[in-house]
């Protein structure tokens, strides 16, 4: 199973939604020069061997449709601990996962999928739907209070380096336009950042009219932007699940848009854009 390429992890479980996350992997894939692999969390032990043989089929189909043939790997386990114990075992560089929103399957969806993220050294990237465009030109970066928005610069660098992206800051604002003096700063930091890359980008200001989340997400739509970056709350408890985390909102959004989900980390540095060569 070990390989010198990267390894972009897809868990299938056999849906629709799953061989969405596929053809995202793919695209991403073939920037990259990635592997990609399907993974299966079995209950029990004794179904294993039946999986495998459905898995497989599952990779030859996709092979046929659109010329990547995918690695496999069943296991058996949890959603909850088993994804994050692969990517760790293989390395692998992000897990494009597909959710069914706030409805459907109860699995991956709202909470669910983000404790399946949280914890992870590697980003997430959240979908619901097919790829709509080849690229993902229009990156929707929110900007808060929060000193760890800084960490999500080192993806905007490296999507922008795959796709050319532009990047669209938004910024949480006061119904007045006024911005708080944190944010403020993170703002002004990450347009001297995406200057010195030489990064496209625009900045717009939230209304202040309703959460910070909701308008994110209205923006994006807005815009028909094609990924939206989010930091995961750091240290994040039990009480964010129940209430609904803003990250969680963004995640599971009615307008379908991917979603790119980092957790802060100290060491982020080293699974960041720096390990694709």
């Amino acid at each position: 199973m070990e390989t010198s390429k990267n390894t972009i992890l897809v868990p299938y479980d056999f849906t629709e939604v799953a061989d969405n996350a596929v053809q995202h992997a793919i695209l991403v894939g073939k920037k990259i020069d990635a592997d990609i692999l399907l993974l299966h969390i079995a209950k029990k032990e004794t179904q294993i061997v039946e999986l495998e043989k459905q898995l497989l089929a599952e990779a030859e189909r996709i092979n046929s449709t659109w010329g990547i043939l995918p690695k496999i790997k069943v296991k058996e386990g949890t959603i909850f601990k088993t994804i994050n114990q692969v990517v760790d075992e293989l390395n692998c560089i992000l897990v494009i996962m597909g959710t069914h929103g706030m409805k459907g399957l109860q699995k991956l969806t709202g909470s669910w999928a983000l404790k399946v993220i949280v914890g992870s050294q590697v980003p997430y990237l959240v979908v619901q739907t097919a790829p709509k465009n080849d690229d993902y030109d229009k990156i929707v970066f929110p900007i808060d209070y929060k000193t760890e928005n800084k960490e999500k610069l080192k993806w905007i660098e490296f999507l922008n380096k795959m796709f050319k992206s532009k990047t669209h800051i938004y910024a949480t604002a006061s119904k007045e336009g006024i911005i708080d003096s944190r944010t403020k700063a993170n703002v002004v930091f990450s347009k001297r950042f995406m200057e010195e890359k030489e990064i496209e980008y625009e900045l717009a200001l939230a209304e202040g009219e309703s959460s910070f989340s909701q308008e994110t997400v209205q923006y994006a739509e807005k815009i028909n932007a094609d990924m939206v970056l989010v930091m995961t709350t750091r240290d994040i408890s039990f009480h964010d699940y129940v209430l609904g985390a803003y990250e969680q909102y963004i995640i599971a959004n009615s307008a379908q848009i991917p979603v790119l989900v980092i957790n802060p980390r100290t060491d982020l540095m080293k699974y960041g854009y720096g390990g694709f060569g």
